[in-house]
């Protein structure tokens, strides 16, 4: 299915059914978020969880070697996490987490996606993983 520039794949539900237990304004982060990736990574492959609440974006099904982030919805915040962080660059401090791989960015209101610095992590992890193959 393609939405918006998004093709979502996998039998494990969709965006809607991971977003729906959200609050109204975490759900509109949610979509908000969404559009940012789409925009960044026109075409990219959408993977719900629904069961883990969360979504992945890449260029396949598979999260550690084709996906660069994922959203997760929590309940004051709307996580969005990037599979290697650890690698990225991250000059104004945004990513938390201190794992091997992993990092994260709470997003807790709008204006939060419109931090040039968050487009880059993005546009980072989207050319980190070989598969991508892009820049």
């Amino acid at each position: 299915m393609s939405t918006g520039g998004i093709r979502t794949t996998g039998g494990n539900g969709d965006f809607e059914a991971v977003i729906a237990e959200a609050s109204p304004a975490i759900q509109a982060l949610a979509r908000a978020a969404r559009d940012l990736i789409a925009d960044v990574m026109p075409g990219v492959t959408e993977v719900p969880w629904a069961k883990q609440r969360t979504v992945g974006y890449g260029v396949g099904a598979k999260k550690m070697s084709e996906h660069f982030c994922y959203l997760a919805p929590a309940t004051k915040h709307l996580g969005l996490g990037f599979f290697y962080g650890a690698d990225l660059d991250d000059p104004a401090g945004l990513l938390e987490g201190s794992g091997k791989l992993l990092r994260h960015v709470k997003l807790r209101e709008p204006a939060d996606l419109e931090r040039p610095a968050l487009r880059e992590l993005l546009v980072a992890a989207s050319r980190h993983l070989p598969r991508l193959n892009r820049g």
